[in-house]
């Protein structure tokens, strides 16, 4: 009788991986296309970061945005994100009278490749973004103030 069942049931089971196969391929992109959008997210939040801290050390707008570019730069090489990123910083503190408040915001963006994984319904690129507010020290000189 065990012979007779296990002849009835040969290539059950390379049925079932053939259709489990491709459902298991498939979880297994889509956990490293999150994975690579999460590490993504993270370089990106940790260059927004570093942009806004060297930005609002500047005392002008151009010296400012030329310091906020080359830090988002250098933090995505170091986070070892390879892409062309986008960078904007809003240095309009950077013109507030001396004793007031003000801040410097960077906004960092990248585009992520995910064409590589293949799954359908997953877009080639994902756009992240990610901003970052820096205080300025409100009796520091800045712009032509001495």
């Amino acid at each position: 009788m065990d012979h007779e069942r296990m002849t009835r049931e040969r290539g059950s089971t390379a049925l079932e991986m053939a259709i489990i196969a491709p459902a298991l391929i498939a979880l297994l992109l889509m956990v490293v296309g999150l994975g690579r959008v999460a590490l993504a997210r993270s370089a990106l939040d940790a260059a927004a970061r570093d942009a806004a801290r060297q930005a609002s050390l500047a005392r002008d707008p151009t010296t400012a945005r030329s310091a906020a570019v080359t830090s988002a730069r250098a933090a995505l090489a170091r986070e070892g994100l390879a892409c062309a990123p986008s960078v904007t910083v809003d240095t309009a503190g950077l013109s507030a009278p001396l004793g007031r408040p003000a801040s410097v915001i960077a906004r960092v963006s990248c585009e992520v490749n995910l064409a590589d994984l293949g799954l359908p319904g997953i877009p080639g690129t994902k756009n992240i973004t990610s901003s970052f507010t820096s205080p300025i020290d409100p009796y520091r000189a800045r712009g032509d103030q001495p």
